[in-house]
């Protein structure tokens, strides 16, 4: 199942940030849960319950949450082929300051566990679809639960995933990347602000130097969450690094052309049978425009078919 970008999209960027602008996922009704965390947090899960005893675990990329586009478009396409669906906002992504000093970050895979477990009480079959840092979250954590991974948990998708986190952040950094680099630092610097305000622990002096998202996790995300630096952060939650671990079958499709993706996200002499490597040419980032009739993108198609194969 080859990916074609439609003609329009003429370059890498546009294939990034048309259907962030423009696409709408209509016929999605969440039912909004919330449960607690074990260190007396809460995270705010959508679930799509069709009646099915397979569901699909969906997790959204930086900044993000379950409105966005591209994750009510993979709730949708499940829904349509017999699965239930829940995709869970991360702390602090939910329109609601979490209780805690922590957020989230690309390695938080005790958060996705507690969702998996939560899940694997309702249904007999759990499958996990990633985007970006959630992709990055999902390949990391059937990597390192390895052979302890729960039986209920089949298969896993990701898709454009900076595997490699400390390249990729140099990558992002590029002055051709100036306008996602401002959009995700101005997001984040928001909810730093809005914590500070109803929590101590939060220093906000030297705020504006803040100019890259290395920087940003070198002063706040590797502090918060037990890093040494943001480098430590990088090298001890970067996926790649839990791909020859991964004991169930698991795709991985980042396309050539992503613009925050590093020569390092394309991984290669992979040791492991149970996981794919896919490289299209195009697709952005978190793009994979396509004009289906049933209105459904090629990530989409490419992730139901890959685990109803």
């Amino acid at each position: 199942m080859d990916y074609q970008a439609p003609w329009f999209l003429l370059n890498r960027h546009i294939e990034t940030i048309y259907p962030a602008l423009f696409r709408t996922v209509r016929d999605v009704d969440y039912q909004r849960e919330r449960i607690d965390t074990a260190d007396d947090d809460f995270l705010d899960l959508d679930w799509l319950h069709t009646g099915s005893d397979k569901v699909v675990i969906i997790s959204h990329g930086l900044e993000g949450n379950t409105q966005r586009a591209y994750v009510r478009g993979m709730v949708k396409a499940f829904a349509q082929t017999g699965f239930a669906a829940l995709a869970w906002n991360y702390r602090g992504c939910s329109g609601e300051v979490n209780r805690q000093l922590r957020f989230y970050h690309s390695g938080a895979t005790d958060d996705l566990h507690a969702v998996v477990q939560h899940a694997s009480h309702r249904y007999n079959e759990v499958f996990l679809v990633g985007f970006s840092l959630g992709g990055n979250l999902t390949l990391k954590y059937v990597g390192e639960q390895g052979n302890r991974i729960h039986p209920t948990i089949k298969k896993a998708v990701a898709f454009s995933v900076p595997i490699d986190l400390h390249t990729s952040c140099l990558q992002i950094s590029k002055t051709e990347n100036w306008l996602y680099t401002k959009r995700f630092l101005d997001s984040l610097k928001a909810k730093v602000v809005a914590k500070s305000k109803v929590m101590g622990g939060l220093n906000l002096s030297h705020f504006d130097k803040i100019k890259t998202l290395m920087d940003f996790d070198e002063r706040y995300t590797a502090p918060l969450h037990g890093f040494a630096g943001a480098r430590d952060y990088y090298l001890k939650c970067s996926a790649r690094s839990f791909l020859e671990d991964i004991q169930i079958p698991t795709l991985l499709i980042n396309a050539q052309n992503d613009p925050f993706l590093s020569p390092e996200c394309f991984p290669k002499n992979i040791n492991n049978p149970r996981f794919t490597f896919e490289a299209p040419a195009n697709g952005g980032h978190v793009g994979f425009s396509s004009f289906h009739k049933s209105g459904l993108y090629w990530s989409e198609l490419r992730a139901t078919a890959f685990i109803n194969d």
